[in-house]
């Protein structure tokens, strides 16, 4: 579990296949990877093999560590269903959190449940409006007020609109200097994909309305 507060801009230095040297062709296609990841201001030192880390907002498994690195596999799942985790750059990072760790954000599990694309990224005064497009399917979780996490990133949305064609949600958020500085949202543009994981509880309560099995006040 993790809370959406980026602790460190990391750096996926190298990428291997999990593919075997006998693989054929087709398997090789549907091999994973193997992230070397420099944690930048991060800090390993508490973390420890099978640990869990949030890599641009997906729980990864720390296979293995060493000083400032460390490295994590990557399902072919993971990858179809994520952005950011198969090529060298930028992350957010957060470790998993402790019971007695402060929760700034809001609960975030390190699921993705989608990909949105960013529709407007520009500066309004002193900080910066972002438009983000979210899919069908993820637009009913999206609220005024509500929590999304974009990247890894906890933000609270701050007007949603639903389009007419195709069911789709735009959703806009305030992004502050601080978040700027200290996330890798700042590289962000027009037409950029990006990880979305909807509010934890939003889930349970959609799952329990589409099956009339709201408990009963007391």
């Amino acid at each position: 579990m993790f809370t959406g507060i980026v602790a460190a801009i990391g750096q996926i230095e190298s990428i291997e296949s999990l593919a075997t040297p006998d693989s054929t062709a087709a398997e090789q296609a549907q091999a994973g990877l193997r992230l070397m990841i420099h944690a930048g201001e991060l800090g390993l030192a508490d973390v420890a093999l099978g640990d869990s880390i949030s890599i641009q907002g997906a729980c990864m498994t720390a296979v293995e560590i060493e000083g400032e690195y460390f490295k994590v596999d990557v399902s072919r799942e993971s990858l179809e269903k994520t952005v950011g985790l198969n090529r060298l750059a930028a992350v957010n990072l957060e470790k998993a959190v402790a019971l007695s760790t402060r929760l700034g954000g809001h609960l975030v599990t390190g699921h993705i449940d989608g990909q949105g694309v960013v529709q407007r990224f520009e500066p309004v005064g002193e900080s910066w409006l972002l438009v983000v497009r979210a899919p069908k399917n993820l637009g009913k979780f999206l609220a005024y007020k509500g929590s999304i996490t974009v990247n890894g990133v906890s933000l609270t949305v701050n007007s949603t609109h639903d389009l007419p064609e195709g069911g789709e949600c735009d959703f806009s958020i305030n992004l502050i200097p601080h978040t700027i500085e200290r996330t890798t949202l700042k590289d962000l543009k027009a037409g950029t994909r990006v990880n979305l994981e909807v509010d934890l509880i939003a889930r349970y309560v959609e799952r329990m309305l589409s099956h009339g099995q709201m408990p009963a006040s007391t």
